[in-house]
């Protein structure tokens, strides 16, 4: 059952987008070539295939901790633009809200 321009602008106002008549129509369109698609999907056999999470085996690339040393405060700013004692001075993204 393909979607209707309707439902997508019912998707829209969830997603908290605005669409104009334009976009409303092609995502229309695009939504149901993919629902299309995965239908297609749906008519294949998988009774005999175990669900899996991912397409290919995957294991975990962590490796073991190993000491080294590291560079000094000076060679680490070396390059800073604005070091401030040992530190790398950075602009505030965060701003605390006045009482």
């Amino acid at each position: 059952m393909p979607l209707t321009k309707a439902e997508v602008e019912h998707v829209a106002r969830l997603a908290r987008l605005e669409l104009n008549e334009n976009e409303k129509e092609q995502f229309t369109g695009q939504l149901n070539d993919i629902l299309g698609f995965v239908e297609k999907l749906n008519q294949l056999d998988t009774a005999s295939i175990e669900p899996t999470a991912h397409a290919i085996p995957v294991a975990n690339v962590f490796r073991p901790d190993q000491l080294a040393t590291s560079l000094e405060p000076d060679q680490a700013l070396a390059n800073a633009p604005d070091p401030v004692d040992d530190f790398f001075k950075v602009p505030k993204i965060l701003e605390e809200e006045a009482e």
